[in-house]
């Protein structure tokens, strides 16, 4: 099986279990691993001084004859905006240095009640608003393991490079867009991005509720190097919490026909030739698997993303001048462009960009009743670096995750998986679902994966030089 840095989560999580490996040993493994790589990729943040005596409380356990979870002794990662009791929620920026949250976000304390074991935090870009790059003012630049780019992908692009080096088993990041889907595609791995109320949260920036746009898009999501992995931490993730009122209990598994939308370029805005050609790789796999694939665009895409944007753009164009005040130049320039793009709106058309999320949600549930699965590109362009930061390229980069976008605003579950290596540098595909039906996407994700693996963690990271 090799080194346990290199196991899959269910593999840790029954070994430990079956106390063949302790726990104790796999979390050791997991840090001198961290110190032998995260030099050169700058995923971690901090670690967590806590892991070792976690590890042996989970030991003890399994000594005892407790029951455990199926997650026993698994490491994993927690992006910079996710609380851990004890150590400060920093957002990436200095003026959150100091925020020490006074206990686990939902999802942190469901993981560790399944036996997993954080170990650091994750870098992101500054308070999340960066794109598909991970520079922090407080931590620097996270760099892709495979080298064939500099960037791994945002926001969640620490947990991807993290995983994606053998340094966790798994990441826990969060999307309001693409954020732990793009990290997925950059860095070779798996991620899941669970329906809106799938998985608990608290995203309270510095004690303040989120408005609006803020609950309705962005949701906490696992990255992992197997799609089972993301079935097991999603069973721990998901349904009611009283933290979070948004929260749902798991829908009943009735069978969907295995009927799948093949989109390969959402919107008719153009797809890159190689992303193309990965999306026909997956879906000939699916093919092999009994679905039936047809070519169909899901309705309304583009209502979606004017109202993804039009919401976006308004609630952060009214606390603008706030927010600036902690970015730098470049950290801002992202959502400097958003918002040139589609300037902040009035009451009336944000009420109607409202209203229009609501149609598009409504259309895609009627589309789901033909085609439970749509299969498309989590990136319409191969990755690249966007660096200097270049409007065009700005503006190219937040097209090329069109889909992304459109599936966070009607709020359905998402699967990214990698499908091959193209010139040293990892592509794959996403598969969207009925609403509450994480499992039908991952049931999908599964056959790809079975037919077309990407071999990770990388053993040996080689980091492209700025």
């Amino acid at each position: 099986m090799g080194e346990t840095w290199e196991w899959s989560a269910a593999a840790i999580g029954r070994a430990v279990a079956a106390g063949e490996v302790s726990a104790r040993e796999v979390i050791e493994g997991c840090l001198a691993r961290i110190d032998a790589v995260d030099p050169a990729v700058n995923a971690i943040t901090i670690r967590f001084g806590e892991a070792l005596a976690e590890a042996d409380r989970v030991d003890e356990r399994v000594r005892s004859g407790e029951p455990l979870g199926p997650l026993a002794g698994v490491p994993f990662t927690v992006k910079e905006n996710i609380d851990v009791a004890g150590y400060a929620t920093t957002h990436g920026v200095p003026h959150f240095r100091d925020a020490v949250a006074a206990a686990d976000a939902p999802p942190v304390r469901r993981l560790r009640a399944a036996g997993a074991i954080p170990v650091g935090h994750s870098n992101m870009p500054d308070l999340a608003l960066a794109g598909n790059t991970t520079v922090s003012r407080l931590f620097g630049e996270t760099r892709n393991p495979w080298g064939a780019i500099r960037s791994p992908g945002g926001t969640s692009g620490g947990d991807g490079a993290a995983v994606a080096a053998g340094m966790v088993a798994l990441g826990l990041g969060n999307d309001s867009g693409g954020s732990v889907r793009l990290p997925a595609m950059f860095c070779g791995v798996a991620a899941l991005k669970p329906s809106y109320g799938g998985i608990a949260q608290d995203h309270r920036v510095g004690g303040a509720e989120p408005s609006l746009a803020s609950q309705l898009f962005a949701v906490d999501g696992p990255i992992a190097r197997t799609i089972e992995d993301l079935e097991l931490a999603f069973d721990v993730l998901a349904g009611p919490d009283p933290a979070d009122p948004r929260t749902v209990p798991r829908h009943p598994g009735e069978p969907w026909a295995r009927r799948v939308a093949l989109c390969a370029d959402p919107a008719g805005l153009g797809v890159d030739p190689q992303v193309r050609g990965e999306l026909e790789r997956a879906a000939a796999a699916l093919a092999d698997a009994g679905y039936a694939v047809e070519e169909a665009e899901p309705p309304q895409l583009a209502e979606a993303l004017t109202a993804y944007g039009t919401l976006i753009s308004t609630e952060f164009g009214l606390r603008w001048p706030s927010i600036r005040r902690l970015l730098t130049d470049e950290s801002a320039q992202h959502m400097e462009l958003t918002m040139a793009r589609r300037p902040p709106a009035g009451v009336e058309e944000y009420l109607a960009a409202s209203a229009a999320r609501f149609g598009a949600m409504r259309a895609w549930d009627e589309f789901a009743r033909r085609y439970p699965l749509v299969l498309g590109p989590v990136y319409a362009r191969r990755p690249f670096d966007v660096d200097p930061f270049d409007a065009d390229q700005g503006l190219q980069a937040m097209l090329a995750m069109r889909l992304c976008t459109a599936t966070t605003c009607v709020g359905v579950p998402a699967v990214a998986v990698p499908t091959g290596v193209v010139d040293g540098q990892p592509l794959g595909v996403q598969l969207a679902g009925p609403r509450h039906r994480e499992d039908v996407c991952l049931a999908a994700a599964r056959e790809i994966e079975a037919r077309l693996p990407v071999p990770t963690p990388v053993r040996t990271p080689s980091v492209a030089a700025p």
